[in-house]
């Protein structure tokens, strides 16, 4: 069976296990007066727009740092923003639907699950007493820093890189997982990295820090944007680009479904992944980093990514969090 026959078999079988959405965050501007983003997504079929020098005005993975002890769950400090969900009943997270192993829709169960919602859940474990009273919004991947920004989540956990541009919009918790962008290209392909891949068409979604690094390759591969991360798994399926370049553990998934794909090369960058909140409830962004901080030193954290992430193998030390 060829790779664009098995990929036509896999789109048939169910979306679900074809669309592993972006990560490593978006990159796409904030909406303008008008609604609409202030600059526009390149198109697939023309050369990627020239890559701009990355903002290094800030420690990206330096958050804002927890006070005093987590207060019991149910009696949120009246006035804070935790208290506001509280009265409301319940925790809006933001994320994706098609992530593998991040934030994906079981099939069987019609629930969206995966490490980054178990970090929400969390979350509303903490301000409630029970993981279960929160609202899951799926959010499009070039609307979560807006989302995070004009309060229509509460949080966005989503595969998002911590970056000093973004933290100029949202305020970001302490790291929560480390990843890094590779490469996947055919099993037959004889290219170790993006450094072998010039003039080669290699997807990655509009407006991710995904998209943005392929332009910034000083071999030149030709950027194609597509809405999402599962669009350009059909794509190289369907031989229409010759690689995908994102994170490696969301390219772990696409390898784990195609028998003719593979993952190469060592990570070319580091995507440093934190929840993202508005920045006018400084306190709630203290309160998630008190909770990130006791699942690390209770063992949650591993759990966690056993959970998840174990087929990777065994589970790092959680990331260490930084405070400004």
């Amino acid at each position: 069976m060829t790779r664009t026959r098995m990929g036509l078999a896999v789109v048939a079988t169910g979306a679900i296990l074809l669309a592993l959405a972006g990560c490593a965050g978006d990159s796409s501007p904030l909406p303008s007066a008008s609604g609409r983003a202030t600059t526009a997504v390149q198109p697939p079929d023309q050369a990627p727009a020239k890559a701009t020098a990355p903002d290094k005005s800030c420690n990206p993975r330096a958050s804002l740092k927890p006070e005093g002890a987590l207060p019991q769950p149910g009696h949120m400090p009246a006035g804070s923003y935790m208290a506001e969900i509280q009265k409301r009943g319940r925790l809006i997270l933001g994320t994706s639907q098609d992530t593998l192993l991040f934030s994906s829709r079981n099939p069987f169960t019609g629930k969206v699950e995966g490490f980054d919602v178990d970090q929400g859940r969390q979350i509303a474990a903490a301000i409630f007493g029970s993981p279960d009273k929160i609202q899951i919004k799926v959010i499009g991947y070039d609307k979560r820093v807006s989302s995070a920004a004009d309060g229509s989540v509460d949080i966005v956990a989503d595969t998002m890189t911590a970056n000093c541009a973004r933290w100029k919009d949202v305020n970001f918790s302490s790291i929560y997982y480390e990843a890094g962008q590779k490469v996947l290209v055919s099993s037959d392909s004889p290219a170790k990295g993006l450094e072998d891949l010039g003039g080669k068409r290699v997807c990655a979604a509009s407006g991710s820090t995904s998209y943005d690094n392929i332009a910034k390759a000083r071999s030149k591969p030709v950027a194609v944007a597509k809405a999402a991360f599962g669009d350009c798994l059909v794509a190289f399926q369907q031989n229409e680009v010759d690689a995908i370049s994102t994170d490696d553990t969301i390219l772990a998934g696409m390898a784990a479904q195609d028998p003719y794909a593979k993952v190469v090369g060592s990570k070319f960058t580091e995507e440093p992944y934190g929840m993202a909140m508005s920045n006018k409830h400084p306190e709630f962004t203290r309160f998630v980093n008190a909770v990130l901080a006791k699942n690390r030193a209770d063992g949650t954290w591993t759990e966690t990514y056993k959970r998840w992430l174990g087929a990777f193998g065994p589970a790092p030390t959680p990331p260490a969090a930084v405070y400004r």
